[in-house]
């Protein structure tokens, strides 16, 4: 596969995965293409040595894992780790707001979302409905508008003159889109009903994104631009990856929901799906502590690459660049599990098919954001490393990274698998 072509590839991914949930159907739908065939959590498992196999959790999570024919208890599994969700702004239950012949949409902020990049965005909705169908039976299928159906128009400079030196962002009443023009009260689950074809509307989970498609930008098309790249930008790469590896060792990707929000959930990194799945691969405590200790994790989320206008934002000797090559993120604190023997197992993959890479620190007057790489060596046990894509604007409406990074972390996560 060529860097062209796995960037195109890319690109459809990020346009078919406006919500969690998108993006796990997204990548099931490219698992059974791939030979992978899928496991329910409820059913009693038969596992056959060289066969591959996925499943899904609250149809937002995703596990796909390769039962390798080497032994588990003495090799291990080779483990990537990403996540499905972005901040985003998330449709509040009793969401209609009519207001000076408008009517608006009440949203939550999901996650540490940047807000002023949500401004004068052509909005539409997706995610998952709960409802009864035709026959009354209790469903809940997946929703997406596709076209615009709402903004967020910013207030005019002439009404606000401080808006350049000091604005400040009211998430409660300055950022509910406003969705069409009426002077009569509308039901929202009428709206429901319609674009789903059920029976009767019980629940939803929908949320706002932006319409405008990814795309690769620049004078000399150095960058990609797109919404969600935090972070499935790595979901995609490990998906590539596990797709394509043998079936001698074992190998194993989640991507799990709810990072943004703590991973505290049912489908988050810090609930038991992963634990659960590893220990029905090994059904004595002895050799599935044996697997655990032979075993290594790839947390793979996005790192700050250093940005020209703000460089003083980073560390002096740690100030990734785009299209350098993937960044090994390190922090004393634990907030990244990174430590030397797994940053050097790192280090080797990347040398073996001529990777460069780089190290992240963030200075040590700010604060450090973490990932997923901490919760599961907490939670597993399993020696983890803390990798990511340097990014621009990490948490805006719309991201940037290079076009070579992605592909560069491809081949070595290929390595990895083989």
């Amino acid at each position: 596969m060529t860097q062209n072509d796995f960037n195109t590839g890319l690109l459809d991914f990020l346009s078919s995965s406006p919500t969690p949930f998108h993006a796990s159907l997204t990548m099931s739908k490219s698992l059974d293409k791939a030979g992978f065939t899928r496991l329910n959590e409820a059913d009693i498992w038969k596992l056959t040595k060289g066969s591959k196999y996925y499943l899904t959790r609250n149809d937002s999570s995703v596990i796909a894992f390769i039962y390798g024919k080497n032994d588990l208890s003495s090799e291990g599994i080779c483990m990537i780790g990403a996540h499905t969700d972005s901040p985003c702004l998330k449709l509040k239950p009793n969401t209609i707001i009519h207001k000076k012949g408008y009517i608006q949409l009440g949203v939550e902020v999901y996650g540490g979302a940047l807000l002023n990049p949500w401004f004068d965005r052509d909005l539409s909705l997706a995610g998952r409905v709960s409802g009864l169908n035709k026959e009354g039976k209790l469903v809940h299928p997946l929703l997406d508008f596709k076209r615009p159906i709402a903004i967020i128009p910013s207030l005019a400079i002439h009404l606000d003159k401080e808006a350049n030196k000091n604005r400040s962002i009211n998430a409660q009443t300055d950022i509910p889109p406003i969705m069409m023009q009426s002077e009569e009260s509308i039901s929202f689950e009428e709206i429901l009903l319609k674009e789903t074809g059920l029976k009767e509307i019980l629940d939803f989970e929908l949320m706002f994104y932006d319409t405008q498609a990814p795309a690769i930008i620049g004078f000399n098309q150095d960058f990609i631009s797109s919404a969600r790249l935090d972070n499935l930008l790595s979901c995609y790469v490990g998906l590539q990856a596990i797709s394509q590896a043998d079936t001698q060792k074992s190998a194993l990707l989640i991507c799990s929901d709810h990072e943004e929000v703590g991973s505290e959930s049912t489908s988050g990194a810090a609930g038991p799906f992963l634990e659960m799945v590893l220990k029905r691969l090994k059904d004595s405590h002895e050799d599935y502590a044996r697997m655990i200790s032979a075993s290594l994790m790839i947390s793979a989320d996005n790192a700050h690459g250093v940005h020209p206008n703000f460089s003083s934002k980073h560390d002096e000797n740690h100030g990734p660049l785009l299209n350098h090559g993937p960044v090994i993120k390190v922090n004393a604190n634990q907030r990244y599990a990174s430590n030397s023997q797994s940053i050097s197992q790192f280090k080797l993959l990347c040398k073996k098919v001529d990777v460069p890479y780089q190290s992240f620190v963030t200075r040590t007057d700010m604060g450090c954001g973490s990932t997923i790489g901490p919760i599961t060596a907490t939670k597993i046990g399993v020696k983890t490393i803390d990798i990511g894509l340097p990014t621009f604007a990490m948490h805006s409406i719309r991201e940037s990274a290079g076009v070579k990074d992605a592909y560069m972390l491809y081949k070595v996560f290929k390595a990895y698998f083989s």
